[in-house]
């Protein structure tokens, strides 16, 4: 494979407040904290959504907060630097990371803001070429004053927590030259250079071949009378093999449950009755070798639609099977629309499920093996989606490593077209591919 392509985690955490005494005194026209009320932040970036959180109080007793409390995370590229440095020309100043300061009002985990005359302050660092080359490494630690000293008549202003942090994080692009159904080359991408890696066989089988090991997990059941033949035989027996150069077999995705049908009562499948696939290695890798923490022994991808309206989401989950341990865990859940697409996301930094542990070998952390592992970004159901790919590059021991993903890669992409309703029809030209 090529180099990988240069990317930045932008990490903004270890976040506390604390109010000195002078300043927490009432005041006329001063906003103070209430047995319902939060101090929270919004973190803006130009060109990225707002992200929100709360801030903890902190007495002056207290230690600093932990650095590893729940960061707020940017992912950026080169190419994104040198936007943000770009588009300064059209505004009066240099572009900023803004964390402003409010205190807000509980509203389930997240914070509402209702009014300006609620924010306390600001902290702003300027954004520079070099952040593009993830320098400087900590752009700030420590206490800072963001009180408006007018508002409290000149005395000391609240103070803000924060560790803000540049990461080297490379990662590896991938793109899907066509539609998963239609077997298409995968290809590296790096700027306008583009490198075959692996290709992709998309097949569907009315019986599981004998002598596929895995056979067992997919398509050997009874035809069901009830469903109607031609879609029955769409969303039966689907595979993705993922081949590389040479020609040899790397990595596969099966539907593992017998048949996708409709739930009872439905024209799609809801929870109860997800769309499954078992991803593995193929073949299974020797015992002792050096791979990637995140394929201990395959992984099974549900999908469904989240309810029974037209323009509900696809629902994606991920759960790894840890060598020797009983049942999956839980890695990733995501939301796509599916209509407009989207992307599915492992991040351990952002959507670990609460309670959830991360499969780590021997020797190793849950924050070396977090962060950032995989994206893949899809189109939405009837659309001509090429798949692209983003890999973590601490996640990539061999090239095996990466075809793997792009079997998930692939088994997202076509479960947003297996979970659309029953009673519409296929794309035409895959359709007639598949009953062929």
């Amino acid at each position: 494979m090529m180099d990988p392509q240069d990317f930045i985690r932008l990490s903004i955490g270890s976040l506390g407040i604390r109010i000195p005494m002078a300043a927490s005194k009432p005041m006329k026209g001063a906003t103070h904290a209430t047995s319902t009320s939060i101090y929270c932040c919004q973190i803006r970036l130009r060109g990225f959504p707002i992200q929100t959180a709360q801030i903890p109080l902190i007495s002056s007793s207290e230690p600093n907060p932990d650095p590893q409390n729940n960061p707020i995370i940017f992912y950026l590229g080169k190419s994104d630097v040198k936007a943000l440095m770009a588009s300064s020309c059209f505004h009066t100043s240099q572009p900023f990371l803004e964390v402003v300061v409010f205190l807000g009002r509980k509203k389930g985990s997240n914070c509402s803001v209702t009014s300006k005359k609620q924010q306390l302050g600001t902290f702003k660092v300027e954004v520079s070429p070099e952040w593009g080359e993830g320098k400087p490494p900590l752009i700030h630690n420590g206490w800072i004053e963001i009180g408006k000293q007018k508002q409290l008549g000149g005395r000391q202003g609240p103070e803000l927590h924060l560790r803000v942090k540049l990461d080297s994080d490379p990662r590896y692009v991938f793109l899907f030259e066509d539609e998963t159904m239609l077997s298409p080359q995968i290809v590296q991408v790096h700027g306008s250079i583009k490198q075959p890696v692996f290709s992709c066989k998309f097949s569907r089988e009315r019986r599981a071949c004998q002598l596929d090991p895995l056979g067992t997990y997919w398509s050997n059941s009874n035809d069901d009378e009830t469903q109607d033949i031609e879609q029955r035989r769409e969303r039966k027996g689907w595979k993705v093999m993922i081949h590389d150069l040479s020609g040899s077999a790397a990595a596969a995705a099966f539907q593992c449950n017998t048949a996708f049908v409709a739930s009872s009562g439905f024209d799609r499948s809801l929870a109860s009755k997800p769309w499954c696939w078992l991803i593995v290695p193929w073949p299974r890798p020797p015992a002792g070798s050096v791979r990637s923490s995140w394929h201990p022994d395959g992984a099974v991808s549900k999908a469904w639609r989240e309810a029974w309206l037209p323009q509900t989401p696809v629902c994606l989950r991920l759960f790894l099977l840890p060598e020797g341990q009983e049942g999956g865990v839980l890695v990733s859940e995501v939301l796509v629309s599916a209509g407009k697409g989207g992307e599915f996301l492992i991040d351990m930094d952002r959507q670990a499920p609460a309670g959830t542990p991360v499969h780590c070998p021997p020797g190793t952390t849950v924050e070396e093996t977090g962060g950032f592992v995989m994206s893949c970004r899809v189109q939405g159901e009837g659309k001509r989606s090429k798949p692209v790919v983003q890999l973590a590059m601490r996640h990539v021991m061999c090239v095996e490593d990466a075809a793997i993903f792009m079997a998930l890669a692939g088994a997202v992409d076509l479960s947003i077209e297996a979970c659309r309703p029953f009673t519409k029809k296929m794309k035409k030209g895959i359709r007639s591919s598949l009953l062929s």
